[in-house]
């Protein structure tokens, strides 16, 4: 016999089934590491949870994240200042992976003009 959808006893299923509640992906300042596995936040699995999050707004995950990493250059370099992570580090780190992957875009002679410019 199966619990009724809406019964109590589903309502234990569903938790034990969960399992214990963990700390979701989030920065723990102002060391900035990751709460979850202790990685330089924002981690890979934050990545993907903000990729999901912003999945909708694709210039509002940018904003966010420079925000971040100016609170996080502040925090950072506090705690330490001669061995903080560079600021080329720090945006590689927050924002260079949020750019879309995808090829120029516009007529051929455009992406020869800036395949041979680099622009």
């Amino acid at each position: 016999m199966y619990p009724e959808p809406s019964s109590p006893e589903l309502d234990v299923f569903k938790e034990r089934a969960a399992g214990p509640a963990r700390p979701s992906h989030t920065p723990l300042r102002p060391t900035w590491c990751c709460r979850t596995d202790g990685q330089p936040w924002p981690c890979g699995e934050a990545r993907l949870l903000l990729r999901v999050e912003y999945e909708h707004n694709r210039t509002g995950l940018p904003i966010y994240l420079a925000g971040l990493m100016c609170e996080a250059m502040r925090d950072l370099y506090h705690l330490n200042p001669h061995d903080a992570p560079t600021p080329p580090a720090l945006f590689s780190r927050f924002l260079a992976w949020t750019r879309p992957a995808t090829a120029p875009s516009g007529p051929p002679i455009m992406q020869l003009w800036s395949r041979k410019t680099g622009l």
